[in-house]
């Protein structure tokens, strides 16, 4: 009775807690610190009862686990406070046993009467932390700059600042820009964003993808010179004027009411890419040292995200541009001969792979068709595909069947070092489109498409050898049945796989396929990518031919 008098007298809030962490007992103290009566607390757990209040639970189950006591300092909002006014307390906790068995927790709270300075310092230390905790999550979630970019605005903004922007240094492989002046820094605003009272004067600050050039002295030019963090708290338009990219944007910036700016550099490896800019305005108060400590920690490990973001997008254009230099359309190699071709590259996503096509005239009016793709994807895939059609036409001139021609690339690739198989499939067409020797280095079949009774088929009965740089040979030249005016349709493996489907079904399709009212070949390409063109996560490359019927006197 003495006990009971006691904890239900004292001033400290005790609670009892079984072992779900579902309220056994509330002393008088703990509903008053809640806002909650007593019996509302009585079979439910601390985060139902307060929802508001980050009170540990993880830590509560720890003490059931190993029986040390253990202390908290929490925060949050209860029923007991007015409005949303965030309290703090600081509680210690207890494992109960009774006869050896664990029974529940003991928890004794008292309130921190913290001063408002010290609570929004707290809370200001909580956000600083649970932005630190969740940046790796929410920044570089994918390998485009500007997406990350975004990210990185989207993460400080409200948390840190009430406007910020990324900007960043045009990459090596863009399209040209006019020259900046001398003296001038011209970066390219990646990101930018703001609260939702400063989004109307957005438009005077400047936009996203848009240019900036920075004035000699202006803080983002002393940032990037010294490297480290630049602090700004502007009481002038001579100061703001100064900090400007260009005076004219003195007035946008006192429209915002900005009066307080971070510039942080976003380095890596001793490399610059840019700066993130965080400004305050209004009521909000200037950038403490913690806060820039903050920012330079986001900062660099954004960097990190950009720099790789930068070299993927660096490696993809390139290889995209080589791949289609070497993919440019091919000519007829007679002019009975009608071709149309396209290449239709995967998602960014996803690196360029080294698909190619060509056609080849031969003697005695044939000619000859290919299409191959190299394995893997990005630069090393692209110019292997270059050697490999290289080779191809210089073994073209031999005017060897087609198995021979692959036994012989497969040998020249062997030899030659390079580590990339690839599949390639050959057809050589004779004169009049009436003959057609076809051959599979691991390649999927071709289509003929008949504009008349005979239709569209597959021709799966073509022999398919191993891919080439394997050094296994076995190739076969096999003889298709053709007319003048059946078009051949080659194709890589981009045009019909998809996740979870079998490959004979996907090919399959491709019995579906008609010649457009009209019979372009251009148009039938366009049919065939619009249909079978989505969804794709690889590279695409198809060709169509066809041999135009002999002219009868």
């Amino acid at each position: 009775m003495a006990l009971a008098a006691l904890v239900d007298g004292t001033m400290a809030g005790v609670g009892v807690l079984d072992t779900g962490l579902r309220y056994l007992y509330v002393n008088p103290a703990l509903e008053r610190l809640n806002g909650i009566p007593a019996a509302e607390h009585l079979g439910r757990t601390v985060s139902e009862v307060l929802p508001g209040v980050d009170a540990g639970e993880d830590m509560m189950r720890a003490v059931l686990a190993d029986g040390k006591p253990r202390e908290i300092t929490s925060s949050g909002v209860t029923a007991a406070a007015a409005g949303s006014v965030r309290r703090y307390w600081h509680g210690a906790y207890h494992r109960l046993e009774v006869g050896g068995r664990i029974v529940g927790v003991a928890g004794i709270v008292l309130e921190v009467m913290a001063s408002d300075k010290g609570r929004r310092e707290l809370e200001q230390a909580r956000r600083h932390l649970t932005m630190l905790d969740t940046a790796a999550s929410r920044i570089g979630t994918t390998l485009d700059m500007d997406t990350t970019c975004a990210e990185l605005v989207g993460l400080v903004v409200p948390g840190l600042a009430d406007l910020a922007t990324v900007e960043v240094f045009p990459p090596d492989v863009a399209a040209p820009v006019r020259p900046a002046p001398a003296g001038v820094l011209r970066l390219r605003r990646a990101a930018l964003t703001a609260v939702a009272g400063l989004r109307a004067e957005l438009p005077g600050f400047g936009l996203t993808g848009e240019y900036v050039d920075y004035q000699e002295g202006a803080a983002v030019q002393r940032c990037l010179a010294a490297g480290r963090p630049v602090v700004e708290n502007h009481t002038s338009d001579e100061e703001l004027a100064r900090s400007a990219p260009a005076p004219e944007r003195v007035a946008a910036y006192r429209a915002l009411g900005m009066h307080s700016a971070v510039i942080v550099p976003l380095v890596v490896r001793g490399r610059p890419l840019g700066v993130l800019g965080l400004i305050r305005a209004g009521d909000s108060p200037v950038f403490t040292d913690e806060d820039v400590v903050v920012a330079r920690e986001l900062a660099g490990r954004a960097a990190v995200d950009l720099d790789h973001a930068r070299r993927y997008a660096h490696e993809h254009t390139i290889a995209l541009e080589l791949q289609r230099s070497l993919l440019s359309e091919p000519r007829p190699p007679h002019p009975h001969i009608e071709i149309a071709t396209r290449y239709l590259p995967a998602d960014r996503s996803v690196m360029v792979g080294g698909d190619w096509f060509d056609v080849i005239p031969l003697r005695d009016g044939r000619h000859l068709k290919a299409m191959g793709d190299v394995m893997g994807h990005g630069m090393e895939a692209a110019v292997a595909m270059s050697h490999y059609r290289s080779l191809l036409r210089m073994l073209a001139d031999d005017d060897l069947p087609p198995h021979r021609i692959l036994e012989q690339l497969d040998r020249m690739v062997e030899r030659s070092g390079l580590d990339r198989a690839a599949t390639c499939l050959l057809a050589v067409v004779d004169r009049f489109g009436e003959a057609c020797d076809v051959a599979s280095a691991g390649h999927l079949p071709p289509v003929l498409i008949d504009p008349g009774q005979a239709g569209t088929r597959v021709c799966d009965e073509v022999l398919v050898g191993p891919p080439l740089g394997t050094g296994f040979g076995g190739y076969r030249t096999t003889p298709v049945e053709i007319g003048p005016g059946t078009v051949l349709f080659m194709y890589t493996d981009g045009l019909v796989e998809r996740r979870g489907e079998d490959i004979d079904i996907s090919i399959g399709r491709l019995r579906e396929l008609t010649l457009p009212a009209g019979g372009s070949l251009e148009d039938l390409l366009d049919e065939v990518l619009a249909r079978f063109g989505p969804g794709a996560e690889d590279d695409i490359a198809v060709l169509a031919s066809r041999t135009r019927p002999r002219a009868t006197s």
